[in-house]
């Protein structure tokens, strides 16, 4: 933890090594690795039967192989948050001034968040005209208060990120049933709950904890310039700090979770109750060791290479347009399956449980997600050349 607190110290105080404008390939790296994995959760979401029937993490019903299968893509939302809030600071490198940098900060979010309503949410609803606000709403409302928050010192918007992530679960107890007219805005900023103004749908991610996330991102975004080396060592020491914390908070079971852990004659699912932390919103718990393990990863994913290093690039290179297109080609893919079983996937998707003729199962959800990765592989590749090649505005929001 010393080597930790020192690194934060040192934030801005460091020479710049890194040229303005330079792509730095772990993170291109770790942002491919993201997509891919996080496509394996949407996979299981259409695919797996067992997933519409019950939570993966609900102890009481899954197995293991499911539960892990939800547990490694925990690692996804929060790391390509706290990527986005890296990648907002060194982009504002590039720009002119602070008010720029704002303006385009407001403006990428905001459409985020409208992709998310009108792009993403028929994709989740199945075009039941429902909305669920999700990852891209939650990264679009932290770049617009980031827009705001660039007029501090990369210091001061590194403390308001540990400030929210370590204290908004003194919030948990707060539910949006008690405070009558002001439920709506709760729902939005930290329950999971209904969308205010009577509109269909729900917030999937409230938006308080993943503002701390990507403030902590851009907070952190200078220790990026450092030499690599330097570079290195400090991300190891923060993603041990993180995994440390969490483990010691985990253990203590005091604060920092709504979700304790408990002890049950198996002890294989006492280890699951000990990684069963909470998403909705993300708990402290959860923040620590999703994104210990993604600082972990940035300096191994720097020294990959070869194919496996390409691939993660390409993706990493075009995240938006991966995350789009494998989300449609999931959907056609599913209801080609759907239709093929005689299954209304409407109705799968929105009441009740899956009929027993439906899914592919845990396995051949594997099978799809590797499939359907390998199919959109040549899209992304061809996007990621046009972004190379050209420096047309608009690329820059997609």
């Amino acid at each position: 933890m010393t080597d930790t607190m020192e690194i934060v110290a040192n934030v801005e105080r460091e020479a710049v090594s890194l040229p303005a404008g330079a792509r730095l390939l772990s993170i291109d790296r770790l942002r491919g690795l993201v997509i891919i994995v996080m496509a394996l959760d949407h996979v299981r979401d259409f695919f797996d039967a067992d997933a519409l029937r019950f939570d993966p993490t609900n102890l009481d019903h899954t197995y293991p192989a499911l539960f892990l299968t939800r547990f490694v893509t925990h690692f996804c939302a929060p790391t390509f948050t706290f990527l986005a809030g890296v990648s907002a600071y060194l982009h504002g490198l590039t720009l002119e001034d602070r008010g720029e940098r704002a303006r385009f900060l407001w403006t990428r979010g905001l459409w985020l968040i409208l992709l998310d309503i009108f792009i993403i949410s028929p994709v989740w609803t199945v075009g039941s005209g429902a909305i669920e606000l999700g990852t891209l709403w939650a990264i679009g409302c932290g770049m617009i208060a980031l827009s705001a928050l660039i007029r501090l010192p990369a210091r001061a918007v590194l403390a308001i990120g540990v400030a929210i992530l370590a204290l908004h679960n003194l919030f948990d107890g707060v539910h949006a049933a008690q405070l009558g007219g002001f439920a709506p805005l709760w729902n939005v900023l930290h329950e999971k709950g209904p969308l205010p103004f009577g509109l269909r749908g729900q917030v999937f991610y409230p938006v308080l904890p993943w503002i701390g996330v990507i403030a902590l991102g851009y907070g952190l975004a200078p220790v990026f310039l450092w030499a690599p080396e330097r570079r290195a060592r400090a991300l190891v020491a923060l993603g041990l700090g993180f995994l440390a914390s969490f483990a010691a908070l985990r253990i203590a079971g005091v604060y920092g979770d709504a979700r304790l852990w408990l002890t049950y004659p198996d002890s294989v699912k006492t280890a699951l109750s000990f990684l069963n932390v909470s998403k909705y919103p993300p708990s402290l718990h959860y923040a620590l060791v999703t994104l210990g393990v993604g600082l972990l990863l940035l300096p191994a994913l720097e020294r990959a290479g070869g194919a496996f290093g390409r691939v993660l690039a390409t993706f990493g290179r075009v995240p938006l347009f991966a995350y789009v297109l494998h989300l449609y080609v999931i959907l056609v893919a599913a209801l080609v399956v759907a239709l093929a079983e005689g299954v209304d996937l409407k109705g799968v998707e929105s009441s009740g449980p899956p009929p027993d003729n439906y899914g592919l199962g845990l396995a051949g959800a594997y099978v799809m997600w590797a499939l359907i990765m390998a199919a959109i592989y040549p899209a992304c590749l061809w996007f990621a050349g046009v972004k190379r090649r050209r420096r047309d505005w608009w690329l820059s929001y997609l």
